[in-house]
């Protein structure tokens, strides 16, 4: 005994495509550079200064950007690099660009961002 389907062709065809497009979907944003998916980030810190851990695989090092402004460290890949990459933090003090470092090994970008501590302006009148 054999079953055949009553549906038509076409309609087969058009039920496969939405989920061909939920695919699609998905792995656009498993590619996309803000996604969670697409790089793992970890943060720790201490006294002195922030830790900032990103897998970036893919990327040279002089294929990445990285700017400081005050409290903000916005990190993208340049163009003409095998992948796009562009990410942005904020930390609750300002980063001291003159003594922070990033270092890039294994596809892992690693940056020790100094924490600017709050100079006092203080200064004392004396009564006459």
């Amino acid at each position: 005994m054999f079953f055949a389907t009553a549906a038509h062709p076409l309609a087969r065809r058009y039920a496969y495509a939405h989920a061909g497009r939920g695919l699609e979907r998905f792995l656009q944003e498993a590619a996309r550079p803000g996604s969670s998916t697409a790089c793992s980030t970890n943060t720790s810190q201490d006294e002195t200064a922030y830790t900032l851990r990103l897998d970036v695989p893919g990327i040279a090092k002089d294929q990445l950007s990285i700017a400081i402004e005050g409290t903000v460290v916005r990190i993208s890949s340049k163009e003409g690099a095998p992948r796009r990459y562009q990410a942005a933090y904020e930390f609750p003090l300002e980063i001291d660009t003159a003594t922070s470092e990033a270092k890039l090994e294994n596809g892992v970008l690693t940056l020790k961002l100094v924490k600017k501590l709050p100079v006092s302006n203080v200064t004392e009148l004396t009564v006459h």
